[in-house]
Parts: structure tokens; sequence; C-alpha cells
């Protein structure tokens, strides 16, 4: 294939934002959806909320974790084949998870081997969108990650008519039957050779040059304080409505009214991000704040409709954080060392990952409520927002579509790592 000098905004990645958009609804979209399981996990096995919660956060931290695995692959091989293996893995996970007879069993098989497929899936595909697209990146990553919020929608009242006509055992092997169509969506990536691919080097080299790159260092710290509280909804949400005497089928709706405000925002969004003038990280900064506000707010409603309206803002803004999100890497890095970058930031984010369900589920055991863990989470969220604003032209009025010289800084790695100011334009 002819390399590029741009990326060709448009063409064949529409088809790649097609299988973005299924393969975010069939990893996050489960993901978000899991505390239906949650519940029945409790009363299943009889453990406390804290050893069920590390279930989602093994699988999101080994997601996170495991993602410059797939981008090292997805940079040697492409990511057609690396999507596919995913997809399987991804499957079998759920597969022998329908077996488990201890939380061990769950560990292993959703935490580890599904978590090992959503490895290998999502992360090569987000960045091979990003590689597609240039001007319209924002709405592009946007109009992909709806999958997240369509299928939170679906999947959380359907999770739950499935675990009430088969139990939770045959709704995860149903589960299974849905994470196999990750095969086909990896099906649908055709790899971009850009011009500057050779110059910013293999794996290695941009590895090294990412970790003496001060914003995208500072850039993986805030997203690690952001992902420490964004999930804890999607696992405790349910728990806490049912602590105040919710049913289960009232309290499953109200996610899926957050999923619907999800869907508007990312793709609201997503055009902002390209419309708005100016750094991408100010829209990230926004809509953090906003979310983390919102999660803060949780314990204190009571009443329906209020419950309602926070259901509503926390999954507008929390949608909305998404697609942005993804932008401002490729401002920071480029689009020649998206793949490692994109795979790093999520390794480092893991830890937040896998740290947040746990800790609000010990918050929980040891107050017994919710009211501090919503209030922690949100915090982890606020301070996130606060390191967004240390970023290289934040307070600028012009558009930053493109970074500075990138590609030139690349080749200057490669002969000194030590020089004054590497990046921090």
């Amino acid at each position: 294939m002819a390399p590029r000098a741009e990326p060709p905004d448009g063409g064949w990645g529409w088809m790649v934002v097609l299988s973005a958009f299924f393969q975010s609804a069939l990893v996050f979209g489960v993901l978000r959806s899991f505390g239906v399981f949650f519940v029945e996990l409790v009363a299943a096995f009889e453990e406390q909320a804290a050893r069920v919660s590390w279930i989602a956060s093994i699988g999101i931290a080994v997601q996170q974790f495991g993602s410059p695995v797939g981008s090292a692959l997805s940079t040697k091989y492409g990511p057609r084949p690396v999507v596919m293996a995913g997809g399987i893995l991804a499957a079998s996970g759920m597969l022998l998870a329908s077996l488990a007879t201890s939380l061990t069993h769950l560990y292993l098989s959703i935490g580890l081997l599904s978590g090992s497929g959503w490895a290998l899936t999502f992360t090569p595909t987000m960045a091979c969108l990003s590689r597609y697209f240039s001007r319209r990146r924002s709405l592009a990553t946007g109009l992909a990650l709806t999958g997240v919020g369509l299928s939170s929608f679906a999947f959380a009242p359907l999770f739950q008519w499935l675990v009430s006509r088969y139990a939770w055992r045959g709704a995860l092997l149903l589960v299974s039957a849905l994470s196999l169509h990750l095969v086909a969506c990896g099906a649908l990536l055709r790899p971009l050779s850009l011009r500057e691919d050779p110059v910013t080097g293999g794996p290695g080299t941009q590895l090294t040059s990412l970790l003496h790159h001060g914003p995208f260092l500072r850039y993986a710290a805030a997203l690690t304080l952001i992902n420490t509280g964004y999930f804890i909804p999607y696992v405790h949400l349910m728990a806490h409505l049912q602590d105040l005497d919710w049913d289960p089928l009232s309290a499953a709706f109200l996610l899926s009214v957050a999923a619907i405000s999800d869907l508007v925002g990312r793709v609201a969004s997503g055009w902002l991000g390209d419309a708005v003038p100016g750094p991408v990280a100010r829209l990230l900064m926004l809509w953090t704040t906003l979310t983390g506000v919102s999660l803060a707010l949780f314990p204190v409603a009571r009443a329906p409709t209020v419950l309602m309206a926070l259901a509503v803002a926390y999954g507008f803004t929390s949608g909305a954080l998404t697609p942005v999100a993804f932008s401002v890497l490729p401002e920071l890095v480029g689009t020649g060392r998206i793949y490692c970058g994109l795979g790093l930031v999520q390794m480092v984010e893991s830890i937040g990952g896998l740290l947040g369900a746990p800790l609000s589920g010990y918050l929980r055991d040891v107050t017994g409520n919710y009211t501090v863990s919503f209030v922690v989470a949100g915090a982890f969220l606020l301070a996130g927002s606060a390191i967004l604003i240390t970023l290289p032209r934040f307070c600028s009025s012009a558009s930053t579509s493109k970074p500075r010289d990138l590609v030139t800084e690349a080749v200057d790695t490669k002969v000194s790592l030590t020089k004054e100011g590497l990046g921090e334009d």
C-alpha cells in the first residue's frame, strides 16, 4: 500500500468507524452493564461487595494494562489478525465464566481471559481509526463510541431479563455468543500506511520517546485519575439504588436512561470537538469537571425525579468526555505514534480501572452505604481535570489539529534522549 501524506478523512475510514462502533458496544457495553451480574454474584457466592467488584476491575485493568501488547502486535502484523484473535479470547472467557464455581474462576475467566481479548480489540481499533481521520477525528471517534451508549441502553435491561429467565450462568453463556462477533469486527479493519511511519521508528523507539515526553506523561496521569472514578456508577449504582429500595427493573431502567444521555453526549461532544476552535483538552476538562460534580451529588439525591436528572447529567457528561479524550492524544504525540501512545496510556490508566470499583466496594462495606464511595469517585475526576490545565497551549485560542513537528522530534529522539525540552511544546 502506497503511503499517504495525510489521513484520508473518510473512505474506508467509515468502515473502521462501523467496526469500532460494534467493538465498543461488545467491550464497554458489557462492562457497563455488569452491575446486573454484580448483585446476582454477591448472592450466589455469599461474598462481600469488595471481593465481587474485583471481577470487573480485573477485566478493565487487564484490558488497559495489556493494551501495549495489542498495540505492538498491531504495529508488526496489522490490526486485523490481532483484533480477530482478541474476539476469540473474549468469547472464551465468558463461556468459561458460565461454568465457574468460585470467584477465583471468575477472576481468571472474565478478568484475565476476556480482559486479554478486550486488550487485543479495543485499543488497536481506536488507534486505526485515529489514523484514518484528522479534521473530523473527534466526530468519527464520537460516532464510533456511541456503540457504548446504545449497548448500555440495550444490555442493562436485556441482561436483567436473561438473568431472570436463564439465571446468571445462562446469561453469561449468551454474552459469550455476543462477544464472538468481535471476530467479524476485526475483519473490517484495513491497515493504513502514512509517510511519517518510517520516521517515527519501531515500537521501542516510540516508547522511549513517549516516556521522555512531559505533556504525554501528565496526560496519562490525568486519565488515570479520571478512570478511577469513571466506572463506579456502572458497577455500583444499581446496588446503591437497591439500598434505596428500588426494584431491579426500575434500577436497570435508570441505567438505560443514563445510557441514552451518554449516547447524545458522545455525538454532541464529537461535533463540538471539531467545530470549536482551540485545544480539545479544554473541552475534556469541562466534561470531566461536570462528570465529577454529578458523581459527588448522587448520594444526596433521594427522590426518583432527582436521581433521574442526575443520571441524565452524568450520562451526558461522561459520554461527552470520551471522544475528546481520544482526540487529545494525536494532538500531543502525532498520528505516527498513536498505536504506541494509546497503548501506553491505556496501560497506565489501568491502575485507576483496577482500584476504582474495589475501593468503592470497600468504602461501602466500611460505611454501610455508597455515600463516601460516590463522593470519592467524583473527587478523582476533579483531580484529573485539574491536571489537564497544565497541558501545552491549553489557554491558546488557535486550533491544534496538528501537533508541532513531532516527526522531526522522533528523529531527534533516536539521536539523543537528553535534549532539553523534548516534546514540551
